[in-house]
């Protein structure tokens, strides 16, 4: 179940997973009278979500919706050999860990470096407190 405002939700947990920030693109089709809008939210080039609305509004509300399913799926961003499904999020942690990732760094790590480093990290402390991939 989504919050008040799937956007922003969706921009929040995209932020704090160091993923970047969400574009969504919407297109109308239809007689005027009785349009029809369709929404795609992407990150990265990637598409998280697609969702059709009455109007824009609702159209990005449902694409959100979608994505942030998506993300608590696992579908959402999964690299080639990281573990799949969906992981509990605690901002403070993944916070911290970003932080220890950025201390490690090398000075030339790029961006995406960092990322996964932060992942991996933020995954094998949940797993060895127990909290993986569906629980909580």
């Amino acid at each position: 179940m989504t919050g008040i405002n799937p956007k922003g939700d969706l921009i929040a947990r995209l932020t704090a997973l160091g993923l970047g920030t969400p574009t969504f693109d919407a297109t109308s089709e239809g007689p005027p009278h009785e349009l029809t809008f369709h929404a795609t939210v992407t990150v990265a080039g990637r598409v998280l979500g697609e969702g059709e609305g009455r109007n824009k509004r609702e159209a990005e509300r449902a694409a959100a919706e979608a994505a942030l399913a998506a993300l608590d799926a696992g579908r959402g961003t999964p690299q080639s050999g990281e573990p799949s499904g969906a992981w509990p999020i605690y901002a403070p942690v993944l916070a911290e860990a970003l932080e220890v990732a950025l201390e490690l760094a090398d000075e030339g790590a790029g961006v995406d470096d960092v990322r996964r480093e932060a992942a991996r990290l933020y995954r094998d402390l949940l797993a060895d407190l127990g909290h993986g991939p569906g629980e909580g």
